[in-house]
């Protein structure tokens, strides 16, 4: 027993150190994305702010491709050091696995050390299009099953699974029109040449703002700050628990030693409490919902039961 208890002490000791010593090289921050896309706007700003907290830089590297799985997949087979970071998101960590066969398992590979927020989603169409509220919208194209369509950025991206979601719990019956990417899906919602689109509040928003897009309700429960005057759809379309968005968050390799990671949850920890990195979060279209390790790791196993309902229910699959 006496070898066993010092055998543990001299385990929390080494552990101890490891935390005071840690970091003492520069750190690499993985975005899974190409520059000026959401997750690696906030990816920049956690790399920015955690450098100032470690003391040591933390450098942006996007390595984007296949929905942000190549990037995932590299960082989860990153050595487990605590010098490699995933600025971690819904699409290849969430939704991807439940539709294709991943080189990464996202439950066995990577650690969640904190969930900064989350991306809301904002109903829009063409300014002409002819209804006035969401009930109107609702009211037509529940009479016309098919007629009306809706755009996506991808088959089995985020955005068309929520999409789905909404259209299955509305009882809508509208054509899919996948695109490669938000920006010629919105084009075309702008242009008038598709019916509809739920997309993030950054691709939305400045569109609304300007009046080229009409916004019909946006999709977390509670509402969000950046969308004001903009309502939750889940009041006005009467769709009591819809309440989706895209997570985003900070993931390590499995392996990482305990004290490093509670070292970089620490530094999460320090850093979300400050109004500043909150209005920075705000500003690339971020609803600020911080979650320590434990709760994030809820609540990716919630969004994972979520939407392998709506994949179920929407009969969704990749081509």
């Amino acid at each position: 027993m006496k070898r066993i208890g010092l055998f543990l002490l001299s385990l929390m000791l080494a552990g101890s150190a490891l935390a005071q010593q840690y970091p003492n090289r520069p750190l690499r921050m993985v975005i899974p994305w190409p520059p000026g896309q959401a997750t690696d706007l906030v990816g920049r700003v956690i790399a920015e702010k955690l450098s100032q907290l470690l003391g040591q830089p933390v450098v942006p590297d996007n390595r984007p491709g296949a929905g942000g799985m190549i990037g995932t997949d590299f960082a989860a087979k990153s050595t487990a050091d605590g010098y490699t970071l995933l600025a971690g998101s819904s699409g290849p960590v969430t939704v991807n696995p439940l539709l294709q066969k991943t080189n990464y398992d996202p439950e066995r590979d990577l650690v969640p050390v904190a969930k900064v927020g989350v991306s809301p989603y904002v109903l829009v169409t063409n300014p002409s299009f002819p209804a006035a509220n969401i009930k109107e919208f609702l009211a037509l194209v529940k009479a016309s099953p098919g007629k009306y369509s809706f755009a996506s950025s991808g088959t089995g991206a985020t955005a068309h699974l929520i999409s789905e979601y909404f259209n299955n719990l509305a009882g809508l019956k509208a054509t899919h029109i996948p695109y490669k990417g938000s920006a010629p899906a919105l084009a075309d919602v702008v242009g008038g040449q598709v019916g509809y689109m739920i997309e993030t509040v950054a691709a939305t928003m400045p569109l609304v703002r300007s009046g080229r897009l009409k916004a019909f309700g946006v999709s977390l429960e509670k509402g969000s700050g950046l969308t004001p005057g903009i309502e939750p759809l889940a009041v006005t379309a009467n769709l009591p628990g819809f309440d989706v968005g895209a997570w985003l968050g900070l993931m390590v390799p499995t392996g990482t030693p305990r004290p490093v990671v509670d070292r970089l949850a620490a530094a999460m920890e320090t850093m979300m409490q400050t109004a500043d990195m909150r209005q920075r979060l705000s500003s690339v279209g971020l609803e600020v919902d911080y979650r320590r390790a434990e709760d994030f790791a809820r609540d990716l196993k919630d969004q994972s039961a979520r939407f392998t309902d709506i994949i179920r229910k929407g009969n969704i699959k990749l081509d």
